[in-house]
């Protein structure tokens, strides 16, 4: 059975946070609000909750989930370098709506789906995402929807989709980005766009002189499909 905690109450709040971080302890699945869209949450080094997470939302793992982290220094251990460019683009844009994918580090115990050896990773700038995942560690985050469908900008739209799924909903309104992340892939010598979002492309170039970007510099702001090396960000969301 779900249950949803309206956010917007203290009370409730308290015990959302509470009950969303023993569910995801435990394997099961959470939906949170992010700076970017809701995301649909499951313990990254559970590879059942995150296969869990693909079913419910009828994904494949050819799309796996970005992994939301809340410190840099987390998503540090997740990689095998930051390379280049990593730490500047953290130093920018972090917390916040850019999504970066790194080799992973080779001593990670974990199935995200056909990663390539990759990891896209996050740090949203919301203060209950960053909240639960300051208590539960790393955690693989996709778009609170069914695949092919719109992000959810409200938790009762990704529970109108998701349903008894997910074990906790926390409600905390819209969610103010209402745009999917930037997704940039550093694992080649150039920065390369994946999908464009939030952090546009010239904000970017700030940071990063260079980038490589698809055919056109006329990137829609949603691209329908993500690139499979990023897997669907909440925001990875997301």
């Amino acid at each position: 059975m779900s249950t949803r905690f309206d956010c917007g109450d203290s009370a409730q709040r308290s015990a959302g946070l509470m009950e969303a971080v023993t569910a995801l302890r435990n394997g099961e699945l959470a939906v949170i609000p992010t700076d970017t869209v809701y995301g649909l949450a499951a313990d990254a080094f559970s590879p059942a909750a995150v296969a869990a997470l693909q079913a419910a939302r009828g994904g494949t793992r050819s799309a796996p989930p970005t992994v939301l982290v809340g410190s840099v220094r987390t998503a540090a251990a997740l990689t095998e370098s930051l390379g280049a460019f990593g730490q500047d683009l953290i130093d920018e844009f972090w917390p916040g709506a850019l999504t970066l994918v790194f080799r992973a580090s080779p001593t990670l115990v974990w199935d995200l789906g056909d990663t390539l050896g990759t990891v896209a990773v996050r740090m949203p700038l919301h203060p209950l995402a960053l909240e639960v995942l300051r208590q539960t560690g790393p955690l693989a985050v996709s778009s609170a929807s069914l695949a092919g469908a719109p992000a959810a900008s409200t938790a009762a739209r990704a529970e109108a989709q998701l349903g008894g799924a997910v074990a906790v909903y926390l409600d905390a309104g819209t969610c103010a980005g209402n745009v999917t992340s930037t997704i940039l892939d550093l694992t080649g010598t150039v920065p390369r766009v994946l999908r464009a979002g939030a952090i546009g492309v010239d904000d970017i170039r700030r940071v990063v002189p260079v980038i490589d970007l698809p055919a056109t510099d006329e990137i829609p702001v949603k691209p329908a499909e993500p690139h499979p090396l990023a897997g669907e960000d909440a925001g990875t969301g997301s």
